[in-house]
């Protein structure tokens, strides 16, 4: 079996625990924060409907610095309706099976990828190893952190990789 064909199954996995946690956030709380030094839910719950798409710059473009210098900084596309936001999410979804359904495995395991921030290198390595760890853990990790703040905000926590409390139960 080909990698792409690989990412392609675990991103359409992946996606169901996103689109039941997407389903869940909370409209109107999009400036909501468990803490001072956290990113507002609005900003998290972007990020996470958005990741899938990442796969087309690790994939097409050889490098992303996230905080050009005298550039634009990264702003997250707002949303208001949760109905925008997994509208955010299907787009981003389709545009990231696109880009696997169409690049190689060479491409993925012989060229390198680089993100700059400031135009600091922070990593430059296998854009397979950018896929793993940029987009697919990264992906999981803000899904984790989007739970918590659905635990905060007193909204159901979806079953993921196993039952939650709220769901999934026998």
């Amino acid at each position: 079996m080909k990698i792409t064909e690989l990412l392609l199954a675990e991103l359409d996995r992946e996606a169901v625990g996103i689109r039941k946690t997407l389903e869940r956030v909370p409209e109107g709380k999009n400036d909501w924060k468990p803490h001072e030094k956290s990113m507002p839910l609005g900003n998290l719950a972007t990020i996470v409907a958005t990741i899938p798409a990442w796969l087309d710059m690790v994939v097409n473009m050889d490098e992303l610095d996230i905080n050009p210098p005298g550039g634009p900084k990264f702003r997250p596309q707002e949303w208001r309706t949760r109905r925008d936001l997994l509208g955010q999410f299907e787009a981003s979804l389709n545009k990231g099976r696109e880009v696997l359904q169409q690049t190689t495995d060479d491409r993925l395991l012989n060229t390198k990828w680089r993100m700059l921030a400031a135009g600091k290198l922070m990593s430059e390595q296998p854009r397979y190893v950018a896929i793993r760890d940029g987009v697919f853990n990264h992906m999981a990790h803000h899904r984790g952190q989007l739970t918590v703040y659905l635990r905060l905000n007193e909204e159901k926590v979806p079953a993921i990789y196993g039952p939650s409390a709220d769901e999934g139960k026998g």
